[in-house]
């Protein structure tokens, strides 16, 4: 397996076209990753990266990651980093929207969803993979606040299917300490370890079923997702700070059960659909 950590960031960002395979349309994303690279040293980041190799060094591939922060694309991005891949990320439409992250998505070429045209997202994202790039998803739309994996939708496994192209699991560990939902920003928190764990490729066909298709992803999810948090480097410092463990590892989030609770409350008081 490929073990990356901080102080090797200087190989692993490599400058111009003899690394990233970007184009010289590429004005933004490659300073995006310079700063990321800047952010990691100077908060001593203990960043690893597992799996590498599971990730195409050539061709269209879709990237279906967990989610438990609001970081978790810069660290999703960085794990195919290894592969010298760009990864083009769906993300809601209103992440666009903003005055500030607007301009960086769009001229990353990244993809906006809008729940009100989906079709037109799900065309844009094949699109990008038929001419060979990679595509990042968050298979369960919203952040889980339990620290375990959601019911997920079946998107991720219809795209790759409907594309050709193998549907990669990831599961990002420690992003939460920096900010996740119902938490105040800690940006500037130092040496926190983020495990990033990369797994074996499903092949979904065009005539699979999806929703099955989904259920392997989602179990091979929760298997990643269960060894970064079992060997994850860090332990809550007390019970004040246990709320990032999963309550099935002896921390206090939020059980699944809770966290739906939690969410549906979030949903009927914004008085969305």
């Amino acid at each position: 397996m490929h073990d990356v950590r901080h102080h090797d960031q200087g190989m692993l960002f490599p400058a111009g076209p003899a690394g990233y395979r970007w184009s010289m349309s590429e004005l933004v994303y490659p300073p995006v990753i310079v700063a990321a690279k800047v952010m990691f040293r100077v908060l001593d980041m203990r960043v690893r990266v597992d799996g590498a190799e599971h990730i195409p060094t050539t061709g269209g591939a879709v990237i279906a990651c967990n989610h438990i922060g609001y970081l978790d694309f810069i660290f999703c991005g960085f794990g195919a980093q290894p592969a010298h891949r760009l990864v083009r990320f769906m993300a809601k439409k209103e992440v666009f929207d903003h005055k500030v992250s607007g301009p960086l998505m769009r001229g990353m070429h990244h993809i906006p969803v809008d729940r009100d045209a989906g079709l037109a997202s799900y065309r844009e994202a094949l699109a990008a993979l038929k001419d060979g790039q990679i595509v990042g998803v968050f298979p369960e739309a919203t952040i889980s606040r339990s620290f375990t994996i959601k019911e997920m939708k079946n998107g991720a496994a219809r795209l790759a299917a409907s594309a050709g192209v193998p549907l990669v699991p990831m599961a990002v560990w420690g992003t939460q300490r920096l900010w996740t939902k119902g938490r105040p920003k800690t940006l500037t928190k130092r040496h926190v370890p983020v495990s990033i764990l990369a797994g074996e490729p499903l092949l979904p066909g065009r005539r699979d079923d999806h929703d099955a298709n989904t259920a392997t992803l989602r179990e091979r999810m929760s298997a990643l997702l269960d060894q970064v948090q079992r060997e994850y480097p860090d332990k809550p410092e007390g019970p004040d700070d246990a709320w990032w463990l999963p309550n099935h590892l002896g921390g206090a989030a939020p059980t699944p059960a809770e966290a739906a609770q939690l969410d549906a409350e979030s949903i009927a008081a914004r008085g969305e659909r």
